[in-house]
């Protein structure tokens, strides 16, 4: 810090006071603060050893005066506020985009709009310029808030395919259909033959994909999809559970439950214990995820691991590529079957 002429407090350096001690120009200064384009790599490493011995801040809202960018990006959750506390993935996905995004000295802005007001008002705030793009989590058909956004040019990724979107938007998803296949297939290799399923919302990629993975391993196997056997939720505990004690009424003679979230699973392992089920010798249970929810389940579950540290990482690398001026992306990234005690 730099002592100033008035009380003796200290104010805090300026670019002037970094080119000084680099013994560069203001301008080669603010070249290497813009990413160091046209700066020799010695002068590059004066400024960097002059910004750490003044310990100099950037001043985000200068910058962004000048540049026309906020220099910040929105974590965009379109669910119900109390949902973002229950579902371990969304804290895991958040944790994952705050650190890749530090690793570019940009902050990430937390947004929960579950009701309409909350979409409206926070789809005005970012086409308003607050954010430079978005990474948006958990979109449904018919949730105008991704296309908005993009006929407002924001830079927008998608934690999975958007439905209706097609090519439109930028998207990283890992593969749910093929998830789904392994589960149902080791399911099926155990001796299942009764596998009832409890689908994500069918108005989200995951729950369309994975409910296709299912039904589609079944016809491999000779088996014709029951619709007894085929129940839906929300991904909250409470849907996993009421979906459960609809499977056993509809199909008492279930002897497995394809779940399409581990949270699910807890409340189907909740279900199921209530009715006298043993599992996994009277039904095996299989989840979605490998969330905390899965080791936190008695028995702990067996399930699909999403590659969630990659999920982060490359929705802030598309996003971040999409802001410098890249077309649309779209990422799929493989699931791994993680074998535990409910199969």
């Amino acid at each position: 810090m730099t002592m100033s002429n008035t009380g003796g407090r200290r104010r805090p350096p300026t670019i002037h006071d970094v080119a000084r001690e680099a013994g560069v120009s203001r301008g080669t200064v603010s070249r290497v603060l813009n990413g160091g384009h046209y700066v020799s790599p010695t002068a590059q490493e004066a400024v960097n050893a002059a910004i750490r011995k003044t310990g100099y801040v950037v001043n985000r809202h200068a910058r962004s005066l000048i540049t026309g960018r906020s220099d910040s990006i929105g974590f965009l959750l379109t669910e119900p506020q109390e949902r973002f506390f229950e579902d371990p993935n969304f804290n895991v996905l958040l944790r994952g985009c705050t650190q890749a995004l530090a690793a570019h000295d940009i902050p990430l802005l937390l947004m929960l709009a579950g009701t309409e007001d909350e979409r409206r008002r926070i789809t005005r705030y970012i086409t308003a310029g607050h954010v430079d793009g978005v990474l948006l989590v958990s979109s449904h058909s018919g949730d105008p808030v991704a296309e908005e956004l993009r006929e407002a040019g924001v830079p927008l990724v998608a934690c999975g395919k958007p439905i209706g979107l097609g090519s439109k938007v930028s998207y990283v998803a890992a593969d749910d259909r093929d998830g789904a296949r392994d589960m149902v297939r080791h399911l099926l290799s155990l001796g299942r033959r009764r596998i009832g399923v409890v689908t994500g919302p069918l108005d989200t990629p995951g729950g369309v994909e994975r409910l296709a993975g299912y039904k589609e391993v079944l016809a491999e196997a000779g088996i014709e999809t029951d619709d007894r056997l085929v129940v839906s939720g929300d991904y909250s505990r409470a849907s996993g559970e009421a979906g459960a004690e609809r499977l056993l009424a509809q199909a008492p003679d279930l002897d497995a439950v394809f779940v399409a979230s581990d949270l699910m699973a807890q409340g189907v392992l909740t279900a199921l214990e209530r009715a006298g089920r043993r599992v996994p010798q009277d039904v095996a249970v299989g989840g979605f995820d490998d969330s905390s929810a899965a080791l936190a389940a008695r028995p702990q579950l067996t399930t699909i691991r999403q590659p969630y540290d990659r999920i982060s990482a490359e929705m802030v690398r598309v996003l971040l590529a999409q802001i410098g001026g890249e077309d649309p992306a779209a990422v799929i990234l493989p699931t791994e079957l993680v074998k535990r005690e409910s199969t």
